[in-house]
């Protein structure tokens, strides 16, 4: 296993591609220069990640033009440059040595297109899935690369918390790549034998074309809930970039939770054909899903199909929606062609020993229940994953619920209010910190929490801004028995406070507040 910044990943062995042939199948104008003979070995967005024979793009930026980097790509080895026509006039003073073309169309619209061709995975021989929804994707994601490992196939990911190749980890940087990186890294995973790869996909990453040049054999769709607002404006818009993946250009077919209105939307307005996946009773679908037993340590279940499809097995996790998950994946396999009989022979009794980074991590599985609390730390920021959290612990915690989190800065706004009432409403204990406050006064961002925690007129409500002092209160005030569970961070290893990435890691932090309590080894 090795780890490293996930702009690094690339093929180890890239094919060259004549820049005169990519000018003519892009249908670039020559700015300056000449491409002769030169060929690209990479593409990147990025001038502080270019390699030797890179073919440099120069986006328009919200602050800068990327072609303003161009002399530095060039002095790092890029061998030419692509940008639009502003682009053009910002190198024009540069004096650079390596050929400029201009695209007629804005550059990233084209980037996906243009990475494939780069890297050649326009087609690839793995299957490819796709996760796109509000909470949930990067569980699936690693579920389905349980399921297929335990298929018999080398499996590969991209999520929030890191990149995986085989047994290869490196940290992400974005839940969705950019498509130059999002190629480079499927090239290099066709060199390592990969055969499956399972992809989160955010309603940035359609929006922004991201993912355009992949072809997806099957994508699904799981919840919808507010998020991301500051950047789609309504409800609707941001709706309207998750329905775009289940479109001919990106996917073969597709599997939808039918549960909800939104999901309901998808499988009637999705151009391409999908299976749905019901979890309510009375819900018309081709697929049903039941949960047959729950408790702090995972939860067991039943999946019925088509044509007597049928899986029993459990997850080491808690909570229906965590069964959801796993019923998402494993039909998501059986619309690839890849039996349920055939993942169910690779298990131990259907149990898939799924290990999710930061998403409802127990810091002290070993500590019994009589000898003190369990304490989760989870990624979950959004009203619809405190909901879907709280609601799957008031299920099963044997003692009082305490909810420890924050929220971010320089984000949504309208959704504090509702966090903090849900996570009132579903709490014994409340205890609220800072998150990312960024530029935001933390004081202020804090005090809307607490007025929504307020406004449920249920739970106890604590303020304390250190999150390390408010993770030692949670545990102070726990009792044998009681669940903490501390959302937001999950696995994040830093703070983002007033222009400053400081150090910071949840669940180092707790683990230590349990051993300094005796609840650690």
């Amino acid at each position: 296993m090795s780890t490293g910044d996930a702009l690094s990943i690339r093929p180890q062995h890239p094919a060259p591609r004549p820049l005169e042939a990519l000018r003519r199948e892009f249908g670039w104008e020559t700015g300056s220069g000449h491409a002769g003979d030169a060929a690209a070995f990479g593409v990147t967005i990025d001038s502080r990640d270019v390699r030797e024979g890179d073919l440099y793009v120069g986006l328009p930026g919200a602050r800068r033009h990327g072609a303003e980097f161009a002399a530095q790509a060039e002095r790092s080895g890029a061998v030419a440059v692509l940008t639009d026509a502003a682009g053009l006039e910002v190198t024009a003073t540069q004096g650079l040595g390596i050929p400029v073309f201009v695209s007629a169309v804005p550059p990233r619209e084209s980037l996906g297109e243009l990475a494939a061709a780069v890297y050649g995975t326009a087609e690839l021989p793995a299957r490819v899935f796709g996760i796109t929804g509000t909470n949930g994707k990067t569980s699936v994601v690693y579920l389905l690369a349980e399921l297929l490992r335990a298929a018999g196939m080398t499996p590969g990911l991209s999520s929030t918390a890191e990149r995986r190749i085989g047994e290869e980890v490196i940290v992400s940087n974005l839940t969705s790549p950019e498509a130059t990186e999002l190629h480079a890294l499927l090239a290099r995973m066709s060199e390592k034998g990969v055969d499956a790869v399972a992809l989160e996909v955010s309603a940035h990453a359609v929006e922004r074309h991201r993912i355009d040049g992949v072809r997806f054999d099957v994508v699904a769709f799981n919840n919808f809930s507010q998020d991301h607002l500051d950047d789609f404006g309504d409800m609707e818009s941001y709706f309207a970039a998750k329905l775009a993946l289940f479109a001919p250009e990106h996917a073969e077919r597709g599997v939808v939770v039918v549960d909800a209105p939104a999901g309901q939307r998808v499988a009637r307005e999705s151009r391409i054909p999908v299976t749905r996946l019901a979890t309510e009773y009375g819900q018309d679908a081709e697929w049903h899903l039941a949960v047959t037993r729950q408790s702090l340590d995972g939860v067991s279940f039943v999946l019925q199909g088509p044509e007597g499809a049928h899986f029993r097995g459990s997850v080491p996790v808690f909570g229906r929606f965590m069964a959801e998950n796993a019923a998402l994946a494993l039909i998501m396999l059986h619309e690839a062609g890849i039996p349920l009989e055939r993942v169910a022979a690779g298990l131990d009794r259907g149990r898939i020993p799924v290990y999710i980074p930061g998403r409802l991590e127990c810091m002290n599985p070993e500590t019994p229940l009589e000898a003190g609390p369990r304490f989760f730390v989870d990624y979950g920021h959004t009203p619809g994953a405190f909901a879907a959290m709280l609601d799957a612990l008031a299920e099963v915690a044997p003692g009082r619920i305490i909810f420890l989190f924050g929220a971010d800065g320089d984000r949504d706004t309208t959704k504090r209010e509702e966090m903090g009432r849900i996570a009132g409403a579903g709490s014994d204990a409340v205890i609220v910190c800072d998150y990312h406050p960024r530029s935001e006064p933390p004081e202020a961002i804090r005090a809307q929490l607490i007025a929504g925690v307020r406004s449920a007129n249920h739970a106890r409500v604590f303020e304390e801004g250190d999150p390390r002092t408010a993770v030692r209160l949670a545990v102070s005030i726990a009792q044998p028995g009681d669940v903490i569970l501390y959302a937001g961070p999950g696995h994040e290893d830093y703070q983002e406070i007033a222009g400053r990435i400081l150090p910071y890691s949840a669940r180092e932090e707790v683990r230590g507040a349990l051993r300094e309590a005796g609840l650690l080894p």
